[in-house]
């Protein structure tokens, strides 16, 4: 399996790449490919999906830096790091979204792991983020 170690290597590989891909932060992603099931945190309903969240650039992106787009996509889940225990880290995925999540996040059936994103990428990611004028904060809740 491939190994993105640079945020400039995932930058590519989104560039490239002519499927859509995702990012699933996971500490087994075999385990997870093999039942193909989130559980949503709040009811612990088995949802027909992975949750991911999508690499593709949204079209009001415009022109704006690939990069920055890539790191903050990293950037907003970082807390599954912490929610989800030792050993997780973030997967490229490729599949089929098949709905949509509590949080609005793509599920994905079909799964198929390409590459284990590095944490040096998410430090990476980190500090594109810190360097940005605004605060701009993760999407864990409080």
């Amino acid at each position: 399996m491939d190994k993105i170690s640079t945020l400039d290597e995932l930058v590519d590989r989104v560039q490239l790449e002519t499927l859509p891909l995702y990012v699933r932060w996971s500490s087994d992603i075999a385990r997870d490919l093999k039942t193909g099931i989130s559980k949503d945190e709040l009811t612990g309903i088995d949802l027909p999906g992975l949750s991911a969240n999508g690499l593709a650039v949204e079209e009001w992106w415009e022109q704006r830096s690939l990069r920055t787009w890539v790191a903050r996509r990293l950037y907003d889940y970082a807390h599954l790091r912490q929610v989800r225990g030792p050993g997780t880290r973030p997967w490229i995925l490729v599949g089929e979204e098949c709905g949509r999540g509590p949080d609005n996040e793509p599920l994905i059936r079909d799964g198929h792991a390409l590459a284990q994103i590095d944490l040096d990428v998410f430090r990476e990611a980190e500090q594109v983020i810190d360097e940005l004028p605004a605060d701009w904060g993760g999407l864990r809740r409080t």
